[in-house]
């Protein structure tokens, strides 16, 4: 019964500073759109509420009920003449003058409630207008210290550690944020530092007595006079100061391809992909393996060393963990959905797929948990994952049916 699938590792996460920006940020729901309609609402709102206020003092102030302020109590030779009412022109009695005075009157003050509920009505849409676009202004004002914060974090998301905010203004809580956000990233630099001294160091001390154990093993092969058995040990010491050596240089590749890569240069993955089979070409004729596809041009930004690393490590392990006879490499190249992808895809064991993830793990192979074998060091794929992250992309790996994988690696154009 195989064993259960061991827990992913989950993909480091990562943040592209020249990610697209939407195409409408006016639609994003944004801390300055939303304080921008918290302003506008509290004015609109308390628009209303002043403004009901005043209407009901108003109807309370000119209102003394259905009757007008006087009355007519001798109505012989009076002669009225009015355009809105009418009706009191022609010969009435002097109940119905009185009455028809009294609706007129009424009518004059529902008109000046009207007009002033619809005056004051397009007075405060006005004011609205005027509201928010002066809580969008203040909003702006207010949240600028933050887009100086989300600037330098760009700047910091591309490897720019030296960048700080630096932000002046009031002692409050985004000068405080952005003063905590300094000193983290003076820790985060002198970290980083100290780990390029580290490598740096790493390199020169590991690899110097490693180069005198070869130099040293290499000079005594030489000399004819040895006997047999001091020869044999001497390859086997060889061969094992090689590997050590493939171990270092695959430690401090995999150190420094961590880190974001800052120096980019136009890179054709099809000249890279050339390069690493032109390397194989002799181990795959050894091996029976045949190379097939043809890369076609696709120009990436990055560091050409470390994407021919990425090509070198794939061809070299779909060569190795091949089948052992009439077994096939295709290696391809190309554009796909705006991205630059090669492709490598070999025949060779069946992997299952729950063992994928672990392929990818330093020291880790098919079906063991640590090196044992003399195809490598189990860092290629490690590193692969790590160059490739660097670049701000990504590798997948999938079954081939019948044996073999096929390796995927994105990269932004």
């Amino acid at each position: 019964m195989p064993p259960p699938p061991p827990p992913g590792v989950p993909p480091r996460p990562t943040w592209d500073p020249k990610a697209e920006q939407p195409s409408f940020p006016w639609l994003r729901p944004t801390i300055r759109i939303r304080l921008t309609l918290l302003y506008g609402g509290m004015f609109l709102i308390a628009g209303i509420v002043l403004l009901s206020l005043i209407y009901l003092l108003a109807a309370q102030a000119i209102s003394t009920g259905n009757q007008p302020p006087f009355k007519i109590v001798q109505y012989a030779g009076l002669r009225v003449s009015s355009d809105r009412c009418p009706a009191v022109n022609g010969e009435l009695s002097l109940s119905a003058f009185n009455a028809e005075i009294a609706r007129c009157v009424n009518l004059q003050r529902q008109d000046a409630l009207d007009n002033l509920l619809s005056r004051s009505l397009l007075a405060l849409l006005g004011l609205a207008v005027i509201a928010f676009a002066f809580g969008y202004a203040m909003a702006g004002r207010v949240l600028s210290p933050l887009g100086k914060i989300i600037r330098t974090a760009r700047a910091v998301a591309g490897s720019d550690l030296s960048r700080r905010i630096e932000l002046d203004g009031p002692d409050d809580e985004l000068k405080e944020l952005a003063d905590t956000f300094d000193e983290m990233l003076e820790r985060l630099q002198r970290a980083f530092t100290a780990q390029q001294r580290f490598v740096g160091n790493a390199s020169h001390e590991l690899r110097t007595p490693l180069a005198i154990n070869r130099t040293l093993l290499e000079v005594h092969l030489s000399d004819p006079g040895a006997p047999p058995e001091l020869q044999q040990l001497g390859r086997t010491l060889l061969a094992t100061n090689e590997r050590s050596e493939q171990l270092v240089e695959g430690l401090l590749l995999l150190a420094r391809s961590d880190n974001q890569i800052v120096e980019r240069k136009p890179v054709d993955l099809a000249e890279v992909a050339g390069r690493a089979l032109d390397q194989v070409r002799g181990e795959a004729a050894e091996r029976n393996v045949e190379f097939r596809g043809e890369p076609s041009s696709v120009v990436v930004q990055g560091n050409g060393v470390l994407l021919e690393r990425i090509a070198l490590n794939l061809v070299q392990n779909a060569v190795r963990y091949n089948v052992p006879e009439g077994g096939w490499v295709e290696v391809s190249t190309g554009a796909q959905h705006g991205q630059a992808v090669l492709v490598v895809s070999n025949t060779g064991p069946v992997v299952p797929a729950y063992e994928i993830d672990n392929l990818f793990e330093p020291f880790r192979r098919l079906r063991t948990e640590r090196t044992g074998s003399d195809k490598g060091v189990g860092l290629g794929l490690s590193i692969v994952r790590s160059v490739a992250r660097a670049h701000g992309g990504h590798i997948a790996a999938v079954p081939r049916e019948g044996g073999g994988l096929v390796m995927r690696v994105t990269l932004p154009l």
